[in-house]
């Protein structure tokens, strides 16, 4: 059980942590299929497209795109704009006094009152009696 709650904390902060940082995933897709993945960088092309030169890249139709999945963490944040507070309700109290009386009681609370009383004397030794001793 110790276990699984280190693990299940763990996971949470990272769920945490990647949910409130910024990042960017670089994918580059060639006919339509996945070529080269980067995380916090644009991907690179795929050799097709790189030995291509740069006078023939217009004319031609790009058979390759690349597509970037950019992550803000900015929107996790709460501003004081977002916060709203509601004034509670003022409640409509029929009879007051029955309100009072409950918190306040009339009836004084009555006092015990205790007699002195010395405790009685020891019949005998308890320390030998239940043979206990510091050695």
């Amino acid at each position: 059980m110790k276990a699984f709650r280190t693990i299940s904390a763990a996971i949470l902060a990272l769920l945490v942590l990647v949910s409130s940082t910024s990042f960017m995933i670089g994918v580059h897709f060639c006919k339509g299929e996945v070529k080269n993945v980067a995380l916090f960088t644009k991907a690179e092309g795929c050799e097709k497209e790189k030995s291509l030169p740069p006078c023939h890249r217009h004319t031609k139709a790009p058979c390759c795109e690349d597509e970037m999945v950019i992550h803000e963490g900015d929107d996790f944040k709460a501003g004081s704009a977002d916060i709203h507070i509601v004034a509670p309700v003022p409640a409509d109290i029929a009879s007051p006094m029955v309100l009072i009386s409950e918190i306040i009681p009339s009836a004084p609370i009555a006092r015990i009152q205790y007699l002195p009383y010395d405790p009685p004397l020891r019949s005998g030794d308890l320390t030998i009696s239940y043979q206990v001793f510091l050695i």
